[in-house]
């Protein structure tokens, strides 16, 4: 159910995506509110599955080496089971860290991060050992990262519908 966003709002979570960490009132005063309507507005943008969480955007290259990779993957079936089943199998693969469904060549586009290539070869292995209905699994390494997320263009998502 999409949520009614005043322009209000969009400014907000605009805010809120580039400064998650910022203070209630420096948020109210950004926004032209009170720190006590800029309160209400956050927290029912929360209560409505608007705003989803709050994360650190970690740099993985300060961690450490490792892999990511968007793997292409295809179910033998395509049953609503099917789809459930897998999509239970990989929300418990901590490794997996986003996972799109699909249409077109492919089922699903997995975003997935490993501590190298036989990490990563481990997972694929398990994906496609026959008990999860993976058909295949088409792997792209991450050479470099060209633009970083940054957040949503709330602005112009919900242009025209303020």
């Amino acid at each position: 159910m999409k949520a009614p966003l005043d322009r209000t709002d969009v400014r907000l979570i605009e805010g809120l995506q580039t400064a998650a960490r910022i203070s209630n009132q420096d948020l109210a005063a950004r926004v032209d509110l009170s720190p006590s309507a800029c309160l209400t507005r956050v927290r029912r943008l929360e209560r409505n599955g608007v705003i989803r969480g709050y994360l650190a955007d970690v740099s993985l290259p300060k961690l450490g080496s490792c892999l990511r990779v968007f793997a292409e993957v295809t179910l033998s079936n395509h049953t609503p089971g099917d789809f459930r089943r897998f999509e239970a199998v990989i929300a418990a693969m901590p490794e997996i860290v986003e996972a799109f469904q699909l249409s077109g060549a492919c089922d699903y586009l997995l975003h997935v991060v490993c501590r190298d290539m036989t990490h990563y070869r481990a997972l694929n292995d398990a994906l496609t050992s026959g008990k999860h209905g993976v058909e295949k699994i088409h792997s792209q390494v991450v050479m470099a990262e060209s633009k970083p997320f940054a957040g949503y263009p709330i602005a112009t998502i919900v242009a025209g519908s303020t």
